[in-house]
């Protein structure tokens, strides 16, 4: 496969950052702006207030959403990046259903990890009209989702996991159907691993030392024990109990020499296909794994027979 260096094709931000409309959307983004070398429009993206003023107008001109705010020191997600993560799965969903991406209030989404953000189900909802559910261990980020949720009328579910090991228990129904799972889980291993990963970053910005983290974060958003690897191979293992119940499993992987163990765990599931997909933006390339335990010929009865119940409990 040829290293892909542009968004997904129906990234509304594969051409870049329009300010001029930006800014016409969102007035006070003007202060946060400043002009490059070449005499191009940008912010400062060391700078957090910035990165979250910048989100904030993203997010309302191209997905309608009025008002978003995370509190200082949570995750501000870069919004191109999570999207091409949306339009992707939505690809995934289309190959089991005659290339035809579904859409609608009928298909369910669970966003392992939501965040204050929420930045997934904001964006899937106003693309796909999907239905989102969002947990999260932290209980300030399901206040900071729910208030996002109030304000705005959004029908998302947001749902507080009690336990930190589990990823699927506790939050899935006994009777509960999903078609697609995502997960940006937290990468490193330990929080010096974090701190070390962020001076690094700093440096080859030529930006010196910097106690802060690449755009804030909380301890569960960056790092858990065992880092990624250990937290997708604790997903994966819960995901058999779920077999039935969800189409598509899904999560990034932020470090490529842990596909290769990754593939042997999935194989030593039994699950029935296992896809690696890569994405890209500019010189920058990232990737999500996805899995199913459903046989191919089931696939397209589950898009349009499983699920469409308002509940999103079994039926068909």
């Amino acid at each position: 496969m040829a290293t892909k260096t542009m968004l997904h094709p129906r990234n509304q931000h594969r051409e870049g950052y329009d300010f001029a409309r930006l800014v016409a959307d969102t007035p006070d983004l003007a202060a946060s702006t400043t002009t490059n070398p070449v005499g191009q429009t940008t912010i400062n993206f060391q700078d957090a207030g910035a990165v979250r003023m910048l989100n904030r107008a993203l997010l309302k001109t191209y997905y309608n959403i009025d008002f978003w705010d995370i509190p200082a020191s949570y995750l501000c997600p870069p919004i191109p990046g999570r999207a091409d993560y949306i339009h992707y799965l939505a690809d995934l969903l289309a190959s089991g259903n005659d290339q035809g991406i579904p859409r609608g209030p009928g298909i369910k989404a669970l966003d392992i990890g939501t965040g204050a953000s929420l930045v997934y189900p904001l964006i899937g909802q106003s693309e796909y009209g999907w239905h989102f559910t969002g947990v999260d261990i932290d209980p300030a980020a399901i206040r900071a989702a729910k208030q996002i949720c109030h304000i705005n009328k959004l029908k998302i579910d947001v749902r507080r996991q009690n336990i930190r090991e589990n990823t699927f228990k506790g939050v899935i129904g006994p009777q509960e159907m999903f078609h697609v799972t995502l997960c940006n889980p937290p990468f490193h291993g330990s929080l010096k691993k974090a701190t070390k990963g962020t001076q690094r970053k700093w440096s080859n910005l030529g930006k010196g030392h910097s106690r802060k983290l690449n755009f804030g974060g909380q301890n569960a958003e960056l790092w858990c024990p065992g880092g990624e690897i250990r937290f997708i191979a604790g997903m994966i293992e819960q995901s058999r109990e779920f077999a039935k119940q969800c189409l598509w499993f899904s999560s990034l992987v932020s470090k490529k020499d842990n596909l290769q163990p990754l593939r042997r765990i999935l194989k030593k599931a039994r699950v029935a296909d296992f896809r690696v997909v890569e994405m890209a933006q500019g010189q920058k390339t990232s990737r999500f794994i996805a899995w199913t335990y459903i046989r191919k010929d089931e696939r397209t009865w589950y898009l349009n027979k499983v699920g469409k119940s308002a509940d999103g409990r079994l039926s068909g």
